[in-house]
């Protein structure tokens, strides 16, 4: 028994099992126009491996055979960077499901890019965009030189179409996550910073503010001594808080990597930890039922979601 269910097993939640299958977290690729320095995925722009076809031909039928898949999560790498991204949002939003898009704004002012922000609005699809901070300095510092130009020209452009303006239900929110490891800060007053510097600053505005921990895997975990990551690990475990157990996002979705292979959450793609379920895990052997009751794979990684007010994709957990 690992750190981490010693400790939920000490609160009651042990075995950490499924709740429910609401969402389906998409990954179609690695390949990614920009290199971050906390990347838990590694991607960058020599990454090859991308969703087939096929694969996405059966991701649009498990949503259609399955109506209580309410959400479909697309995220990369670049997930723009898909030859089949544009199909794969258009016929989930046929299919009546709220589709978010994870961006990180700098590819839409890439060359052959100019369609997507109208496609997504024309399409009501939320789009969660990564800013890790609201200087050039600090994004440029963690994405590299214009990235912070490119991304505030494509919020700009965003907040025309309606995106972050009351009354059009056009979603936008910002993810802020660490230039390293570390804690992320409280997210409700972190948001009322980027509130106002981004408001003052260039007259952009959003909905909500995600404050993400960064986790020491990918990128990051490789920058990482060993010394780091043990005292990294314990700080998140000293910071566990029990009331954020029940709502975990793993409890909720299921990740779906390039190759199709299902696993409990994005970062167990790069450990390649996937689902426990032998009888579904994978797109084409996926069991609706099966998943959604099925034990989670926990290491002690997972004091990153339940450490202080929790983290998750969609925000802080308590």
């Amino acid at each position: 028994m690992n750190k981490f269910d010693q400790k939920i097993k000490d609160v009651g939640h042990y075995p950490l099992t499924a709740n429910d299958l609401s969402t389906l977290q998409v990954n179609i690729g690695y390949k990614c126009n920009l290199r971050c320095t906390h990347c838990h995925v590694d991607a960058s722009p020599g990454r090859s491996e991308e969703m087939s076809s096929d694969t996405v031909d059966r991701l649009i039928e498990i949503l259609g055979d399955n109506d209580k898949i309410t959400t479909v999560d697309i995220t990369g790498g670049s997930p723009e960077l898909n030859p089949h991204f544009l199909r794969l949002v258009k016929s989930a939003v046929d299919l009546g499901k709220k589709v978010i898009v994870r961006s990180n704004l700098a590819i839409l002012a890439e060359p052959g890019m100019e369609d997507i922000p109208d496609f997504l609005a024309t399409n009501r699809v939320a789009v969660i965009a990564s800013l890790p901070c609201y200087t050039a300095e600090g994004v440029d510092g963690q994405r590299g030189k214009g990235t912070y130009a490119k991304a505030i020209s494509v919020l700009k452009r965003l907040n025309k179409l309606g995106y972050g303006q009351e009354g059009t239900g056009l979603e936008i929110d910002l993810m802020f996550n660490p230039a390293k490891e570390g804690i992320a800060p409280d997210q409700k007053m972190l948001e009322t910073t980027y509130r106002e510097k981004l408001k003052e600053m260039h007259g952009i505005t959003f909905n909500h503010l995600i404050a993400l921990s960064n986790m020491p895997v990918g990128r990051l975990g490789k920058s990482m001594s060993a010394i780091e990551k043990e005292q990294y690990l314990k700080q998140l475990e000293e910071q566990f808080n029990p009331v954020t157990v029940n709502n975990v996002m793993c409890r909720h979705l299921i990740s779906v990597a390039p190759d199709g292979t299902l696993y409990d959450c994005d970062f167990w793609q790069v450990l390649k930890l996937p689902v426990k379920t032998r009888n579904s895990n994978d797109v084409h052997s996926f069991d609706y039922a099966s998943l959604c009751s099925r034990e989670i794979i926990t290491s002690p990684l997972c004091f990153m979601c339940t450490a202080g007010a929790g983290a998750s994709c969609g925000g802080a957990l308590a």
